[in-house]
């Protein structure tokens, strides 16, 4: 059904469709929901836009398309560090705090936190996936064939013997 006629905001019109509710600050506003790991979805509602409106925003403004860019790679490369870290292994110090005669004692120590095995898969398969999926390339699957097996039960009551 084509637009009423007097419609400016019909396509074919001098704008083209509804104007933009596009505002510069969003940029900045965007590169800090990416900070804290927002995607698309969350930031359209956040603006109180569609997800479509996020990607027409990404193409006509590169001010905004920078900035996600920007925010994302920052929040990637965090996640990307602690995952290494539990992989690998990592330590921190912490204070060991306890009540000795009636008194607070505070000790400095460092704590240690081993690998762990799940983030070395995970890490691994994701980064070099032909030499660290579950079944690598080039190994042929092996049919195993069922073969019956009878089993001759004796038994050792003494009771039955001869």
């Amino acid at each position: 059904m084509p637009a009423p006629k007097g419609n400016k905001y019909a396509a074919g019109g001098p704008g083209g469709g509804r104007p933009s509710e596009y505002k510069p600050e969003y940029a900045q506003i965007a590169k800090s929901m990416c900070y804290l790991g927002a995607t698309d979805k969350q930031m359209a509602e956040a603006f109180g836009v569609s997800e479509t409106t996020i990607n027409n925003w990404k193409s006509a403004h590169q001010e905004f398309s920078c900035a996600l860019k920007e925010g994302k790679l920052v929040a990637d490369a965090k996640v990307a560090q602690a995952l290494f870290s539990r992989a690998t292994g990592y330590e921190h110090p912490e204070d060991d705090i306890k009540a000795v005669n009636g008194e607070i004692v505070v000790t400095p120590t460092i704590k240690h936190y081993p690998p762990d095995a799940t983030s070395m898969i995970f890490w691994l398969k994701n980064r070099q996936p032909k030499l660290w999926r579950d079944k690598p390339e080039g190994e042929e699957v092996q049919e195993q064939s069922i073969q019956k097996v009878q089993i001759e039960v004796i038994s050792a009551d003494k009771s039955n013997s001869d």
